[in-house]
């Protein structure tokens, strides 16, 4: 039935939830009933004078790494160890993009191409080394919501939430249609708009089927893709790049003009994002303050060695490749002729279809965090009583999916990833310091060396990565929230209403 902790509530804020202090070994036990610097500060008067405005801010920050859960124990089992976080993070990080970004930053970046992915890595790392940080603070589903509402209250948490929930629709209905076209390259005729409807309503079916029954399902189909995607990379690397000399090396350390370097960085950086979508289900997670910082780091390092030494191999086996369309299916053509392309095309498909199903993993938990939090219809939060999955959002997000990819909806919403994405990681790292003073010192916390310069540099990215940002793309995402602030209105206005009835 997976990991359940017994749990004794010591106190309720605001009259309509209780928090629980949980018995951890070193922190306590339940007869013990010391409270937390924050209950502390409450039953000082520190949060008294206001206790609506600040009420459901300490709900979230209670639920930290202190030997605190949420408001009341999690339905969902603590079933994932740190190799099933990092799944859900390089899925998340690792789609198709890898497979024809070789060859643009070939012609941007030159001999210089594979030490944009290595300049590209250590760009992010202070960005998700951020992420690190906070995901060792707290114990709950939600992520980046948990992490926003925890220091800015509510209604901030709920926009991100929101904002991650649509990102990651849209770019899931993107994928499934991307997913279906490179199936249709192996389509001996061509796909008709019934058949590509049928193999989208087929794969969309199988993937909310997968996730409805249960995590260990998800996880392991989750690993064979992971296979089935990294084996073939991996191996054109070695193969490409055997009997390497160490002048090889050294030929490609001259950089690009500066405006050059600028645009291959910037088409580089978006190959490494995606990795938050493995922080939502931290309620799942067996140990989440040691294991999810311990996923963001070997995924960060993993992906960022198979970048650039598919980089490596692809530059060295095609002279021509600032010219390819297809450079990874050509690579596979050369090693093997036909058949080594088949088994490069296998591979994309099989690395779309990870990321669509560490997506369809991640995102549901998002309403179904929103549902528990008052913020969404409770029918969101109902969980499966045998496998134990918050199966009623996982079918919402499916159907929703689906639709917008039916109907190719999702093109509209497109411009709106880029910069929610990064609203995302720039509200996350501004709360650091809030839920540091929370946090205090806290066992299992992660320490950042050079106390906030990691987050200041992370910070500093994600405000450079801002500049570049379209029109198009700031129209959307306004939009977008203005939705989710009608949205957080009514649920707040139903919410009144059924206390008083």
């Amino acid at each position: 039935m997976g990991d359940r902790r017994t749990s004794d509530s010591i106190s309720t804020i605001d009259g309509d939830a209780s928090l629980r202090y949980v018995s951890r070994p070193g922190w306590g036990c339940i007869c013990c009933t010391r409270p937390h610097p924050a209950e502390h500060a409450w039953r000082r008067g520190a949060v008294r004078h206001h206790p609506g405005r600040f009420a459901q801010r300490f709900r979230y920050a209670l639920t930290m790494n202190h030997g605190l859960e949420s408001l009341g124990p999690e339905p969902l089992a603590r079933r994932l160890g740190v190799l099933a976080l990092w799944l859900l993070v390089v899925n998340g990080m690792i789609g198709a993009g890898i497979f024809g970004v070789p060859a643009e930053v070939e012609r941007l970046a030159g001999g210089f191409s594979p030490w944009v992915f290595a300049l590209c890595g250590l760009l992010i790392a202070p960005v998700m080394l951020s992420f690190a940080w906070l995901s060792s603070a707290f114990r709950g589903t939600g992520g980046p919501m948990v992490y926003a509402a925890a220091a800015f209250g509510p209604f901030v948490g709920f926009q991100i939430g929101w904002a991650f929930y649509i990102a990651r629709l849209t770019a899931f209905a993107a994928n499934l249609n991307l997913l279906v076209t490179t199936i249709g390259f192996l389509w001996a005729e061509p796909m008709g708009p019934a058949v590509r409807a049928g193999l989208l309503l087929v794969g969309c079916g199988l993937l909310v089927w997968i996730n409805v029954l249960g995590a260990k399902t998800a996880v392991r189909s989750l690993g064979v893709l992971t296979v089935l995607k990294l084996a073939p990379l991996i191996a054109l690397a070695f193969v490409g790049l055997a009997g390497l000399d160490r002048e090889v090396f050294a030929s490609v350390a001259a950089p690009p003009g500066v405006a050059d370097l600028g645009a291959a960085t910037l088409l580089v950086i978006y190959a490494y994002v995606g990795f938050e979508s493995g922080l939502v289900p931290a309620g799942e997670s067996k140990r989440p303050e040691r294991d999810m910082p311990r996923a963001l780091v070997a995924a960060l390092i993993g992906v960022t060695a198979v970048y650039v030494l598919v980089q490596l191999a692809t530059q060295r086996l095609l002279p021509a490749l600032e010219s390819s369309e297809r450079p990874i299916v050509e690579v596979g053509e050369v090693l093997l002729g036909p058949v080594g392309a088949i088994i490069v095309v296998l591979a994309i498909i099989a690395s779309v279809g990870g990321n669509l199903l560490g997506s369809m993993f991640s995102s549901p938990r998002v309403t179904y965090r929103m549902a528990l939090d008052g913020q969404m219809p409770a029918w969101m939060g109902r969980v499966h009583p045998r496998h134990e999955t918050p199966w009623t959002s996982v079918v919402l997000f499916g159907a929703a999916a689906f639709a917008l990819a039916v109907t190719g909806s999702f093109v509209w919403l497109a411009a709106l990833s880029v910069l929610t994405r990064l609203l995302i990681y720039l509200t996350c790292i501004a709360s650091m310091p809030r839920v540091r003073r929370a946090a205090g010192d806290a066992p299992g916390l992660l320490r950042l060396p050079g106390g906030p310069v990691i987050p200041v540099l992370g910070a500093l990215v994600c405000v450079a990565l801002l500049t570049r940002v379209s029109v198009d793309s700031v129209v959307a995402t306004t939009v977008m929230l203005a939705a989710g602030s009608v949205l957080y209105a009514a649920a707040m206005v139903a919410r009144r209403v059924a206390r008083r009835g």
